[in-house]
């Protein structure tokens, strides 16, 4: 099945590029402008996955990644951003975006993010027969993740995490007290290790213990420096 995506770029020779591209990838592309524009053709298409630039004239990015998560639509995101610092990718991320490439960009590190959302985003098989037994709660001190109806909580609160943040939380949840070095983790994530100069996986993790671990809480995520990451009650 031929999967669908929505490219807002307001750059014509990236748009025109990166549309040739992904068609030759065998996605069928809609490719628009700016964010007007992109709202639109969500609305009208729904698109399997979302490629955004962030700076658009007008509505950007950002805006356009949040008012989708306002309305309740969570086809996964992917940002386009020439800004490269920690506080800008963070802000996508806030706004709702599940994953960023920062320009200029290898095609072929879009395609390994895209398929990646996409596998993500795929639905969960209906149950061959009765009696099929569901993923267990996980449970970490007094975190506690619900991998079937992917919901979350610390304490009696539950946390609003976006997919990629919950993946990452069900993968450390998962092997909790294990010290998961980069490459594992962006390959089980992302699918692809993009090297030990990106710095996406430590963004992620920051993000993810904003929420995880408050002032207040016992942190639970921990970086072994060199190595990796573990989530485990000290």
């Amino acid at each position: 099945m031929t999967n669908t995506v929505l490219l807002a770029e307001d750059d014509r020779a990236i748009r025109h590029a990166l549309e040739r591209a992904l068609t030759l990838e065998g996605y069928r592309v809609t490719s628009v402008s700016d964010g007007v524009e992109a709202l639109a053709a969500i609305h009208r298409e729904h698109p399997d996955v979302i490629v955004l630039d962030v700076m658009m004239p007008g509505v950007d990015g950002i805006q356009v990644c949040r008012v989708l998560r306002a309305e309740g639509d969570r086809t996964p995101v992917l940002m386009l951003t020439a800004r490269v610092e920690t506080a800008d990718r963070i802000e996508g991320l806030d706004a709702g975006a599940d994953d960023y490439v920062a320009k200029p960009f290898d095609v072929d590190e879009v395609f390994a993010r895209l398929r990646a959302l996409l596998r993500r985003a795929a639905p969960i098989p209906e149950p061959a027969a009765e009696g099929t037994v569901f993923d267990a709660t996980l449970a970490v001190a007094d975190l506690r993740l619900d991998p079937s109806a992917r919901r979350v909580w610390r304490g009696g609160t539950e946390l609003e995490l976006t997919r990629t943040e919950f993946d990452l939380l069900e993968l450390l949840a998962r092997n909790a007290g294990i010290v998961l070095d980069h490459g594992t983790i962006y390959s089980r994530i992302w699918g692809y290790d993009f090297g030990p100069g990106s710095k996406n996986l430590a963004v992620y993790i920051g993000y993810l213990r904003r929420k995880v671990d408050q002032a207040g809480l016992i942190p639970l995520i921990h970086t072994v420096r060199g190595v990796g990451y573990t989530l485990r009650e000290e």
